[in-house]
């Protein structure tokens, strides 16, 4: 049997053990075959070399997370001493404080991940209009709100505009139960998702009550002129060219827009065309407007949905015809 002491020095004690020793609690849960005791600043960990190796790694990581940040709730503690793969832990533990995009609610960092999410970054720094274009879980939708986030909380402009085609509903919303919102949010729902991790509760609600943050669907835009405002379209495929335009020529001054779509998930009526790449075709070599790309090697989903994505990809070649309407 090895022993072994771990110093929690550079961390506030009672923060990482948690309300009621809760977190402490977690930690011996993951680790039944070490005996785990605490006194003052110190944990002891006594068991078989790999277990202590292992439980060491996961609480050198929490360290380091909490020596960033200072807060770290139950959920996340759970969250890095049960993640295997680099990924998971690359999304607690920011390398360089630098690239953090926005510090959410409950300590998690929320950055670039990936090459093409980086460059997503750069593009939207350097270029009012950003056309971010790739399959599903590859993080469009989450950095570009991201992005407005920042934007906001940075002055940069002075509200968000977020929006998305409500394809499933059709050109009226009149036979889906209850009020106009309740009709709509559904389509909207992933960018509440995003937000939530973003901003705090009372925050996020504040801000939708004063439209500093405003959320609606795509024909809502048509007429209005969108002035210091971060605005981004959201499933884009679903928009057919008419629409796209009239989206683009809502942007006012000191605005920036991102355009994220899936151009194999179009759930347009088969008599209908997106407008998607006719507006990625005709606008890409126009100074200030930028194109970036994502693949399968940015999902950061659970790890089957790169494979996934590739066999897909892979039939798609092989029926170069094929219609990709859901």
């Amino acid at each position: 049997m090895t022993e072994t002491i771990i110093n929690l020095d550079t961390v506030n004690p009672i923060e990482f053990f948690g309300v009621n020793n809760a977190k402490f609690d977690i930690l011996k849960k993951k680790f039944p075959l070490l005996k785990i005791l605490s006194r003052g600043t110190q944990i002891k960990l006594s068991g078989a070399p790999e277990q202590i190796d292992l439980a060491k790694e996961k609480i050198t990581l929490i360290i380091q997370y909490m020596e960033r940040n200072g807060h770290l709730s139950e959920n996340y503690f759970e969250q890095i001493l049960g993640g295997d793969d680099a990924e998971v832990i690359d999304n607690f533990i920011d390398k360089n404080p630098n690239e953090v995009l926005v510090f959410g609610p409950n300590g998690k960092t929320v950055r670039a991940r990936t090459a093409n999410q980086k460059k997503m970054v750069t593009a939207a720094d350097k270029n009012d209009i950003v056309f971010a274009i790739g399959p599903a879980g590859t993080g469009k939708t989450y950095t570009a709100v991201a992005l407005a986030v920042r934007a906001l909380k940075n002055k940069i402009v002075k509200k968000i505009i977020l929006t998305r085609p409500a394809v499933e509903a059709g050109e009226s919303l009149g036979f889906l139960p209850g009020d106009l919102k309740e009709k709509i949010d559904p389509y909207l729902r992933p960018l509440y998702d995003a937000l939530d991790d973003m901003i705090p509760a009372d925050k996020l609600g504040y801000y939708m009550s004063t439209r500093t943050i405003e959320i609606a669907p795509l024909a809502y835009m048509r007429g209005r002129t969108l002035d210091n405002a971060f605005i981004i379209l959201d499933e884009s495929q679903n928009a057919n060219d008419l629409q796209i335009k009239m989206f683009l020529t809502r942007i006012g001054s000191n605005a920036k827009a991102i355009i994220t779509g899936d151009p194999t998930q179009v759930d347009l009526p088969r008599n209908q065309k997106s407008g998607l790449e006719k507006a990625v075709r005709i606008l890409k070599n126009i100074e200030g407007i930028s194109h970036i790309e994502l693949d399968e090697e940015d999902v950061v989903r659970h790890k089957l949905v790169k494979a996934i994505i590739k066999a897909y990809d892979k039939e798609r070649e092989n029926e170069p015809e094929a219609s990709y309407h859901r």
